[in-house]
């Protein structure tokens, strides 16, 4: 029997609340393949950040249901409706969560500093003029500002301060986000990261990007080796080289 997911059927709605797309399947198919690692991981708290209709982090919940010690769950959203949709999804399904509207995790911060265990975000990628982010409504969930990018940058130093040591971060970008250059400025920090999926559409190519904090008895999040030291290395060759060929093929 295949693991359970949030049923589309079951997923809420309303006019203002980004509904679930291409984006939020690749992250939750991100989750899928990471399964088994998310199980042995036994995360104690689990955070969406921007969970608009509930999608994601239900479906967190059920791939997670048990099968851990019952982590304990937090799902944010800048959009009052989006938190209210998400609860509405999350009791449908018989999963719960700790729902707070607000911008990314403010309020949350001091609280949950160096504890989350497990992070996803699908954040608002799309490139668009500055003026366009953070607005209400429905545009808070996709507008960007440039290159995509305004919202993301803001988010990355949170998640760094909310992981735990043995924190995961999922994370979805656009091609136009340049994922190379977050990567890099991940690694400055001390992160290793993974591509988990790839996926081209008619309009756009989206990256799921799994970080973790890099130590040398963590490898590949999570998968011990033989040879701490060099298989990061390998696996930031590998990252590069996907991303590097796929800015050049975006840039043609």
């Amino acid at each position: 029997m295949p693991p359970r997911i949030a049923q589309i059927r079951l997923v809420k709605s309303h006019p203002h609340v980004y509904a679930p797309c291409d984006d939020s399947y690749a992250l939750v198919d991100a989750l899928l393949a990471d399964r088994k690692k998310l199980i042995d991981h036994n995360p104690t708290i689990c955070m969406e950040v921007g969970c608009g209709s509930g999608y994601v982090i239900t479906s967190l919940a059920l791939i997670l249901k048990s099968e851990s010690n019952s982590p304990h769950f937090f799902a944010t959203d800048i959009n009052p409706h989006a938190t209210r949709v998400t609860r509405e999804t999350l009791e449908a399904h018989g999963v719960h969560a700790e729902i707070v509207t607000t911008n990314i995790a403010s309020g949350l911060e001091k609280r949950l500093a160096g504890m989350v265990d497990v992070m996803v975000v699908n954040p608002p990628y799309v490139p668009t003029p500055e003026e366009e982010v953070g607005g209400g409504g429905l545009s808070a969930a996709w507008a960007g500002g440039e290159n995509g990018r305004s919202v993301i940058d803001k988010i990355l130093p949170v998640a760094d301060n909310l992981l735990s040591d043995k924190g995961w971060l999922y994370m979805l970008f656009l091609a136009a986000n340049d994922p190379l250059q977050i990567c890099l400025e991940m690694r400055d920090k001390g992160y290793g990261a993974k591509i988990v999926v790839q996926r081209s559409t008619e309009e756009e190519t989206l990256h799921v990007i799994k970080f973790w904090r890099e130590f040398d008895n963590q490898v590949d999040g999570g998968e011990a080796g033989s040879t701490p030291k060099s298989a990061p290395q390998r696996g930031w060759d590998f990252i590069f080289s996907q991303l590097s060929r796929l800015s050049f093929r975006e840039m043609r």
